[in-house]
């Protein structure tokens, strides 16, 4: 073994080989590490995808939430009296009542109006209704009503909470007719 003699600087070249075996050792070492920090960089961005998919259910998770409190908020309302223009918290209107509701829910941008709140709403098929989403009622000259639909009667029909009209109060009835749709702010 002529490369280990110490005559020919085999010393250095041992040493040398050593180092360079110590390296390829420690390299083979830290290349479990190099493929776990891999893998941790995979699932951190897939942990990423999943944070930004937490937080989407999060955000509709917190609508969800503030809509079942207009609902309960609505449901306190009930025996009110009607008033035109009136947007609570001891009288409303249609429009006042789904406003004051969903404003002391936590829905900050809530229109005024029921033709408003119909633009505001995302558009839903009634098969999808939900308690506390909304309910609008059209004729020749567009949204004229809005109530919160609030579950269906022992037969199936849908039911409401809403500010009828003049000399009515606050209160639940069957939707009436055919002419409306449903919208949501659940998103």
């Amino acid at each position: 073994m002529p490369y280990l003699s110490l005559r020919t600087g085999g010393l250095s070249l041992l040493v040398r080989l050593l180092f360079v075996a110590a390296l390829g050792l420690g390299t083979l070492a830290a290349l479990p590490a190099t493929t776990a920090h891999a893998s941790e960089t995979t699932r951190t961005v897939s942990g990423s995808t999943a944070l930004q998919s937490e937080r989407k259910i999060g955000a509709r998770e917190r609508r969800t939430r503030k809509v079942r409190k207009a609902l309960r908020i609505v449901k306190n309302q009930k025996g009110d009296p009607y008033r035109y223009g009136a947007s609570g918290p001891g009288s409303f209107d249609c429009s006042g009542l789904v406003n004051y509701a969903y404003r002391k829910a936590g829905f900050k941008g809530t229109p005024r109006t029921s033709s408003q709140q119909a633009g505001w709403a995302k558009r839903i098929k009634r098969k999808h209704l939900r308690p506390g989403d909304l309910v609008f009622f059209t004729g020749s000259g567009g949204v004229y009503h809005v109530g919160i639909f609030s579950g269906r009667a022992r037969g199936g029909a849908p039911k409401m909470i809403n500010a009828p009209y003049s000399g009515t109060r606050v209160r639940t009835e069957k939707i009436w007719g055919n002419n409306w749709f449903a919208g949501t702010v659940r998103r």
